[in-house]
């Protein structure tokens, strides 16, 4: 089953945790000095935050993570239907996680990443 993932650029990291802690009723499943993520079943969403990235703050980026390798395979078919440049950047190591990806940009330029999470990463 699919999961929407939302990241948004925060300016101060404790101020943003207190904030969506008390929005989503819940602490992070995962917390670091610069990073923090909620894996929330309702909304099923992958909501993270964090201070590391050169995106003003905001949304950084939208996504979609998937459960296994066949899910994966079907969303990049949907990427490379949208008509747009898509980078498959493969295995890879970002926010904490061992994950495969691949990046595409709508037509008004918001980033999008199709990912599959394998194991965690430090």
């Amino acid at each position: 089953m699919k999961r929407l993932h939302v990241h948004v650029s925060v300016e101060d990291l404790d101020k943003a945790i207190g904030f969506y802690s008390a929005l989503f009723a819940t602490q992070p499943s995962i917390a670091k000095p610069d990073y923090a993520k909620w894996m929330l079943d309702d909304p099923r969403v992958n909501f993270a935050i964090s201070t590391h990235s050169n995106a003003a703050p905001g949304v950084d980026h939208l996504g979609i993570q998937v459960e296994d390798g066949a899910e994966l395979q079907e969303v990049y078919g949907r990427l490379k239907q949208a008509e747009g440049p898509v980078l498959e950047e493969g295995k890879t190591i970002c926010c904490y996680a061992q994950s495969e990806k691949s990046w595409i940009a709508d037509p008004q330029g918001v980033s999008w990443e199709a990912f599959h999470t394998i194991g965690e990463s430090t």
